[in-house]
């Protein structure tokens, strides 16, 4: 599992030209889905996710609040392309991403884990050509990456 982290001070996501998942101060989750990809997986991200401290404290440049911390906005979008292996030839292959059907259980099992925090958890469209607009603050941009255990 694969989860681009973007501190934003605001995010949103269209469609077709209309807004589905908009947030504030917050998260940008662009996740990425494998194959091997278990609820063990999507409970480390979830809490990883919950958990890190990438958000200044009042009146300090130091990293002490977690997006718990300052009661922020999660907006969690699908995105298969973080699979991506360019390594050959001139267009990417998608082989390390899981199916269409098993991505979006998963992905959909990994919102249902956020939003237990209590926070407010918008999302994407599954499998729809979106928009995204994000107002990266920092720019703090951060990948995490979980592999299943063998």
């Amino acid at each position: 599992m694969r989860v681009v982290i973007q501190r934003v001070t605001a995010s949103h996501v269209e469609v077709d030209g209309a807004i589905v998942g908009q947030i504030g101060r917050g998260l940008n989750l662009l996740v990425g889905i494998a194959p091997t990809d278990t609820e063990t997986e999507l409970d480390w991200m979830a809490r990883k996710v919950l958990g890190l401290r990438i958000f200044p404290a009042a009146n300090s440049d130091r990293w002490d609040q977690s997006v718990q911390d300052i009661s922020g906005d999660l907006l969690v979008i699908s995105q298969f392309t973080l699979y991506g292996d360019c390594r050959k030839g001139r267009r990417p292959s998608f082989d390390g991403a899981a199916s269409p059907a098993q991505a979006e259980d998963l992905y959909n099992q990994f919102v249902a884990k956020l939003k237990t925090s209590g926070l407010r958890v918008e999302t994407g469209q599954f499998g729809a050509m979106m928009a995204v607009a994000i107002a990266n603050q920092g720019p703090v941009t951060l990948l995490l990456e979980r592999e299943a255990s063998t």
